[in-house]
């Protein structure tokens, strides 16, 4: 049975080495004393420096005054709710922080919009810290780099992929991704015609270990297929196998 987050003692050691965590950020986001607490002590057994904020213009604030590498990020918040801080630090402000959501079970809508808006994963309330703590360990082992760096620019008709530099551009236009559509879309135009099953892409590009909802592959494709603006040019480039995944069209 899983204990409340209020419930679950911090930790008292692990395998995680807190030297692989040095110099980086996580800002934790919430409006509740107890679970900003018990979170930031498992994220500093983990390695990690931790910042705090309990409404969203003081999370604005502090991110723009020292932008952190991931930020923990309650949607419920007072006075400016969380997907209106999000908005405000990645479309306004520009900041390429990771964001995982923190929600409830009646906040499915919000999650979806805060997944189409480019956050890489939310958690549940309740939720084990543990878990919680595995989820940032993912996003941020996946960084800027996941995906097939070392490769040169891939050229697909108008379409130039490059994975050193992280642009994507269609027609000399730059397109705007984020950091999981870039690794995402990199991933699978590396493998032309190879179709990978959305437990694959959650293992291989979000770094997934297994507690994620698979069902965050299939937004971030809708949302990436809107980008390269696939309505107006024919076929998909990823394409859907149904009952299996997704491949890039060669």
């Amino acid at each position: 049975m899983r204990l409340r987050l209020a419930d679950r003692p911090a930790p008292r050691g692990g395998n995680i080495s807190s030297m692989e965590r040095k110099g980086q950020t996580v800002m934790v986001v919430d409006d509740e004393p107890t679970i900003v607490e018990v979170v930031s002590r498992y994220l500093e057994r983990a390695g990690f420096e931790v910042r705090t904020a309990a409404d969203g213009p003081s999370a604005i604030a502090a991110a723009i005054r020292q932008p952190p590498d991931l930020i923990v990020l309650d949607l419920m918040l007072p006075e400016i709710g969380g997907l209106e801080v999000m908005r405000i630090l990645t479309e306004v402000e520009k900041l390429d922080s990771a964001v995982i959501l923190l929600t409830s079970k009646s906040e499915e809508s919000d999650r979806l919009v805060g997944l189409r808006r480019g956050a890489d994963d939310y958690v549940v309330k309740p939720f084990s810290p543990a878990e919680l703590v595995a989820r940032v360990e993912a996003v941020l082992r996946r960084g800027h780099g996941r995906a097939d760096q070392g490769t040169g620019p891939i050229e697909i008709g108008d379409l130039v992929i490059d994975p050193a530099s992280r642009i994507v551009s269609r027609a000399g236009a730059e397109i705007a991704l984020t950091q999981l559509e870039f690794d995402l879309l990199a991933f699978l135009a590396a493998r032309p015609g190879q179709a990978f099953s959305r437990d694959q892409l959650m293992e291989h590009v979000w770094g997934s270990d297994g507690f994620s909802d698979t069902g965050t592959v299939t937004v971030h494709v809708r949302r990436l297929r809107a980008k390269l603006g696939e309505e107006e040019e024919g076929p998909d480039l990823i394409e859907t196998i149904w009952g299996i995944g997704y491949r890039f069209r060669p």
